[in-house]
């Protein structure tokens, strides 16, 4: 019976194609709009690591005066000095611990081979691949030792490797960073991450630096940030281990911790930091306060979705809906078209059901032609995200979540519409029309 209905509503299609098509249209264009926005708000809060996101923390620490204020609502600071950051990672707890810093070169290979280019580099911790999941190209991190020695060893990108060296193995090679020659020790595959939540500070929709260095080499080579600095007491600051040893927040830190227990240590651990340095004199604050998020509490804390997106992708719905309206008005003109044509099939045998459920079925042919076009809609309306916004360009694509729901959303919005018209049409009284025939 159900590919009855189907064929019935082929035919019905083809008896009407003008209308059809604008139907079709209608709803395409509405799914298409809903689905670009979507699309964005879909890959925006998306768990960017799921198999462990619950295990990485990002950790922030208070180590200001009591009653000074800070601009997030629970004055906590993004980032923790660098005295701090190596404190903690200078600890036996946890195990895996990094502290990073956005920084830059200028990328050369000392010849005329290569033009000179600027590239973002991640100062952190050898910990940090194995952490967040990175996978090796050729050879791997840097050894504990190097790390220790502060050697000037690097990890590239595969998309860098590429670009240096073709695409070889380029492990044993030197890369020029500024006037300082690096030894590359591994070339990672390429990372594609839709939000960079392990530096939120920098963007959370940047791309992925392309070079990794040891964290030990910024006291060595008094290396800038490339990210926020932020103090709350004024020091006067005349070289470079000033800053080091100065109330500057501009270090990340994170760990990985994967049992409660273990969790509950770090916690302590930090807490008696914190008094330690209360009672040293550091600062003036009575209770340690401190915060230990993870991937999605760090992700919502700091507001990566904004209230924006969602009202976004609500106005889609709404605009959705108005396609939806204008689909009921062209649906009802269609069955009630129809009219004598079903009393006559009323008359011959056919229930209220089966007609109710032929008109169901077209209208359900309707939302899948219609989020099947959609489709291709939402498809050049992110192009167009990613050409206008570079920022989101990570985000501005549809996964296959979306992809199958589209078509769904389709059937449903349009299921929804024609309730109304195929339940009126299905109340036809048969010897009315029969006597008109």
């Amino acid at each position: 019976m159900f590919l009855h209905y189907i064929d019935l509503a082929w035919r019905s299609f083809k008896r009407t194609p003008l209308v059809s098509i604008l139907m079709v249209s209608a709803i395409a264009v509405g799914i298409g709009i809903t689905m670009t926005s979507l699309s964005v708000y879909h890959m925006m809060s998306m768990d960017p690591i799921p198999n462990k996101s619950d295990q990485l923390f990002a950790v922030q620490i208070n180590t200001m005066d009591d009653g000074e204020t800070w601009w997030t609502s629970d004055d906590l600071a993004l980032q923790m000095t660098y005295k701090d950051a190596l404190a903690l990672y200078e600890s036996d707890i946890p195990k895996r611990k990094v502290a990073q810093v956005r920084t830059g070169f200028s990328v050369h290979m000392n010849n005329d081979t290569v033009k000179p280019f600027v590239e973002a580099a991640r100062v952190t911790g050898p910990d940090f691949f194995d952490m967040f999941d990175l996978e090796f190209l050729y050879g791997g991190v840097w050894s504990d030792a190097q790390h220790s020695n502060a050697n000037k060893v690097v990890v590239i990108s595969e998309e860098l490797n590429d670009k240096l060296f073709g695409g070889a193995d380029s492990v044993g090679q030197q890369v020029m960073l500024d006037e300082h020659a690096f030894q590359i020790v591994g070339v990672i595959k390429d990372w594609n991450i839709h939000t960079k939540y392990y530096d939120l500070t920098n963007g959370a929709f940047n791309s992925p630096e392309n070079l990794f260095i040891p964290f030990s080499l910024i006291p060595v080579m008094e290396l800038p940030t490339w990210g926020n600095t932020n103090g709350w007491r004024y020091e006067e600051i005349n070289s470079y281990q000033d800053r080091l040893q100065a109330e500057l927040f501009w270090i990340q830190f994170w760990v990985e911790i994967d049992n409660p227990t273990s969790l509950q240590e770090f916690k302590d651990f930090i807490h008696a930091y914190l008094i330690d340095q209360a009672e040293n004199g550091r600062f003036e604050r009575e209770t340690p306060k401190y915060e230990v998020r993870n991937v999605n509490e760090w992700i919502e804390y700091n507001g990566v979705v904004s209230d924006d997106n969602r009202i976004l992708v609500g106005l889609s719905f709404m605009f959705l809906v108005v396609c939806l309206a204008n689909i009921l008005g062209l649906l009802l003109g269609k069955f009630l078209r129809r009219a004598p044509e079903i009393g006559v099939r009323r008359a011959l045998g056919a229930s209220k059901s089966q007609v109710f459920a032929q008109h169901l079925v077209e209208v359900g042919m309707l939302g899948l032609f219609g989020g099947l076009l959609g489709i291709v809609i939402a498809q050049l309306g992110l192009w167009g995200v990613r050409q206008t916004y570079s920022y989101y360009s990570a985000l501005a694509s549809m996964d296959l979540t979306m992809l199958f729901s589209a078509p769904a959303i389709s059937i449903v919005a349009c299921m929804v519409a024609g309730l109304y018209p195929a339940w009126l049409v299905c109340r036809t009284t048969p010897a009315i029309y029969l006597k008109t025939q």
